[in-house]
């Protein structure tokens, strides 16, 4: 009996040895480390958006000093009318030198992409939510037992609420892609993309409708 043990176990590893370790017929799906991605909800976030992208510019090297003519975009949206202004503005306070025609300045020009994702997979909560909410129901369980009002279970749970409820936020399935790019002499000499979850119901603010076609029938009768 042991010598028919001793032979298959050779016998599976002689034959484990014709194939490949560590394979697959496709690669396998893993996961990104966990990052972050704010999110907008606010005209106050755009202007959040343009003061980072004014400082951005004015410490560029190759834009210190050199005029500037902020280029507004092709189409008007909420966003894109705001965004014109706020940039300008900001730029203005930080000292930069901002033109009103594009003659001999570097052009600045922003492009906004939606995205709508259609098939998202699961993301996973912050590290420590899962145990944060244990803990939360553990302690609101305990005056339940030990106090004489059941109501005073509430306090700890609204203490915690009132605490954190301000970095409560989620995800959602559109995003914006916000690029701030500035050119001269038709040569790129910067370019800074921004990415951020938005509401689906303000997908309008940053994409202007579509433009709808009127077809019109023609016949040869008076």
């Amino acid at each position: 009996m042991l010598r028919k043990v001793c032979l298959l176990g050779i016998g599976s590893t002689l034959l484990a040895g014709c194939f490949g370790t560590h394979t697959s017929q496709a690669p396998i799906a893993t996961t990104y480390p966990i990052s972050e991605q704010q999110k907008m909800q606010a005209a106050h976030h755009w202007d959040v958006l343009a003061q980072h992208q004014a400082e951005m510019l004015i410490q560029n090297d190759l834009l210190k000093s050199q005029p500037l003519y902020v280029r507004g975009a092709d189409a008007a949206t909420p966003f894109s009318t705001a965004f014109d202004n706020l940039l300008t503005s900001q730029l203005v306070s930080k000292g930069a030198y901002v033109k009103t025609s594009p003659n001999q300045a570097a052009e600045v020009s922003y492009k906004v992409q939606v995205v709508k994702h259609k098939d998202r997979g699961y993301i996973r909560t912050p590290e420590g939510s899962m145990t944060a909410l244990a803990a939360g129901i553990a302690v609101a369980t305990l005056p339940i037992n030990n106090w004489s009002e059941p109501a005073l279970a509430l306090i700890p749970a609204a203490f915690a609420t009132d605490l954190f409820s301000g970095s409560w936020t989620s995800e959602t399935d559109q995003e914006v892609v916000i690029t701030t790019q500035v050119s001269l002499a038709d040569q790129m000499i910067y370019s800074n993309s921004s990415i951020y979850y938005i509401n689906p119901g303000d997908f309008d603010h940053y994409k202007a409708p579509a433009k709808t076609t009127k077809t019109v029938k023609v016949n040869n009768e008076w």
